[in-house]
Parts: structure tokens; sequence; C-alpha cells
């Protein structure tokens, strides 16, 4: 049993996805606390509201940009251990673009069956990141 926890620890793409998870952490928590910071500037509805609100969707989109920056260097550097070259930067903001649409869609629609603005970018999350996590390596690997 350990021989196979160790084969797997050894594992490069396992201690990749590892430090993709690690980066993606650091993203969220920038990309939501932007996105509840404006929220709360613009005046939050906790309860939740069914409907799409534009401040929802403007703060959602102001966040998701402040991270990706961030994003962009962690995951050359720190991630895939790769060197920042303008076709790379090109694919992962290609990737990106993708994946901002695939989290602006979701979170419309869990915001139109009435999820709270605060709870819904999470529920985004659980589908959107394995999506992400292809694009991007695509974007790094094969580039």
């Amino acid at each position: 049993m350990n021989h196979k926890l160790y084969d797997i620890w050894n594992n490069p793409q396992f201690r990749e996805f590892i430090r993709f998870g690690i980066v993606g952490v650091v993203a969220v928590c920038i990309h939501y606390g932007v996105y509840l910071l404006l929220l709360w500037m613009m005046g939050i509805d906790w309860r939740g509201a069914a409907g799409v609100e534009t401040r929802t969707n403007i703060a959602y989109t102001i966040g998701y940009i402040v991270s990706l920056g961030c994003n962009l260097w962690l995951t050359a550097h720190f991630t895939f251990r790769e060197a920042i070259t303008w076709k790379r930067s090109g694919g992962f903001i290609l990737s990106h673009v993708i994946n901002y649409f695939i989290h602006i869609v979701l979170l419309n629609v869990y915001l139109w069956f009435g999820i709270a603005e605060w709870l819904a970018p999470f529920l985004v999350l659980l589908i959107a990141v394995p999506i992400n996590f292809i694009l991007v390596r695509t974007a790094f690997k094969k580039l």
C-alpha cells in the first residue's frame, strides 16, 4: 500500500495537479474576495433572489479579471514550471475566455434558480474547474 502511495505522490502529473489546485485556491480567493467586496459596495442580497442581476455579473467579471493576472504568473512558474511566452499567454487567456463564459452562464443559471449570490460561485466551480484544468494544461503543455 505504501509503495502505491509513493508512486502516486512521485507521479509528475499528480504533483502538477496538486500545484494546479493550490494556484486555483489562490485565484478563487482573489476572485471571490473581489466579487464579495464589490457586491457589498453595490448592496448584496444575502437572501438570494430569482432573476439575473447585472451587478452580480459585473462584480463576478471584475473579480475574474483581477485574479487572471496572478493566475497566469502562478500557473506558469509554479504549476507547470514553464516560461511565460506570448504563445502560452495567448493560449492561457483563450482558455480563460472559454472558462469565463462557462462561469458566467452557470452563474446566471444558478441565480435564475434562486441560489444566493454568495453561494452561486462555489457551485460554478464544481463544473468549471475540471474543464479549466484541461484547457490550461493544453495551453501550457501543447503550445
